[in-house]
């Protein structure tokens, strides 16, 4: 891939909507190769990013190597984030891609510092890192070094089949006695409506091959089916097969919840349900009307009868299920916080210093 002379608008401050203030160093750079997308390469001045105790995560710590995601999932929680850089949390989130260039640098220097206590690290809690940029960037091998020298665990929730390029690295750094923990998350297991709401993505099918290699390599491996669509993926015939092809893949544990919808993601998803099924649109508003984000809890209750008889149909483990959402509580969560939760960042309980 070629990007010299690609650069546009560089440093110009009408052109890149909050960055330029936040970083010393701009340059966007568009390519062929992505049709549409612009990437805006900064010099982050840190990669550590603290979660504050009110957002109701298991993990104290995230490292985010991209803002905005190319995945373009209509349902992605992690939306408004990108309007802290004046971006708007739609079409921009989808084509206008922050990347840290010397985030592993800067990593290394923080995780050596004595300060550090080798807490837990989450990766893939709010923009996936290793989506199709990092087939050109590469960060995550200098981020997985810079945990393996620290002795730093670290986990790594993601949609992106380009992990299987960094398996041989992640099981080295696993067999010297560093944590490393796998999570590959496949909500969509219909073809064509994984293709019309994750227009970005990898296909089902290789994500779950992408399970199995991880599987192969040695490791646990926890499959996300979340978020479940009313209406569309709550059917038994869905349900069934998907957890039959999670299952087939080697998954060691699967988490779900239905889907939620806060704050600007509810307009952008709802834009996609008329176009794609207007049909639902009425059933959508009914349940989530207002300021409500979650699915009623009749719904949930429904959803728990439903797919609790096909996981253990299919021999696979799941977490206990949360009181307060209705789905799926982490490994270690304490109770009220489900591994929806604690994957996501919840609207207006996390601040843009964390999401950086």
């Amino acid at each position: 891939m070629r990007w010299s002379g690609q650069t546009i608008d560089a440093q110009q401050p009408d052109a890149l909507p909050g960055l330029v203030r936040l970083h010393d160093l701009v340059r966007s750079v568009r390519t062929p190769e992505f049709a549409d997308v612009t990437f805006h390469e900064i010099l982050a001045k840190s990669a550590l990013n603290r979660v504050p105790g009110a957002s109701r995560m298991q993990f104290g710590w995230t490292v985010n190597p991209y803002r905005g995601c190319s995945h373009a999932c209509a349902y992605c929680f992690a939306r408004p984030t990108h309007e802290y850089l004046e971006f708007d949390a739609g079409d921009d989130f989808d084509r206008q891609i922050v990347v840290k260039v010397n985030v592993a640098e800067v990593l290394g220097r923080e995780l050596a510092k004595p300060s550090w206590h080798r807490e837990h690290v989450a990766l893939g809690t709010n923009t996936d890192p290793y989506q199709r940029a990092e087939g050109r960037y590469a960060l995550m091998p200098g981020i997985i070094d810079a945990f393996a020298g620290s002795g730093t665990p670290f986990s790594i929730l993601t949609k992106g089949t380009l992990l299987r390029r960094d398996l041989p690295r992640l099981a080295e750094v696993r067999d010297a006695g560093v944590g490393v923990e796998l999570a590959m998350s496949i909500a969509v297991h219909d073809p064509e409506l994984q293709r019309s709401i994750e227009p970005g993505t990898p296909s089902t099918a290789a994500r779950l091959a992408t399970v199995t290699a991880a599987r192969d390599a040695g490791f646990d491996c926890a499959v996300f089916l979340m978020p479940i669509l009313p209406f569309l993926t709550d059917t038994k015939a869905h349900l069934d097969r998907a957890l039959g092809d999670i299952a087939a893949a080697g998954a060691t544990r699967v988490l779900y919840t239905a889907l939620h919808l806060r704050g600007r993601v509810k307009p952008w998803f709802m834009a996609w349900l008329e176009r794609e099924h207007p049909d639902l649109v009425p059933r959508y508003r009914a349940m989530y009307y207002g300021r409500n984000a979650y699915a009623p809890r009749d719904y949930r209750q429904w959803l728990g009868e439903r797919i609790r008889p096909l996981i253990r149909a299919h021999g696979l483990r799941r977490d206990d299920e949360d009181p307060i959402t209705g789905g799926v509580r982490s490994t270690g969560a304490p109770a009220g916080q489900s591994a929806a939760i604690a994957a996501m960042p919840a609207a207006g309980s996390v601040g843009p210093d964390a999401l950086f």
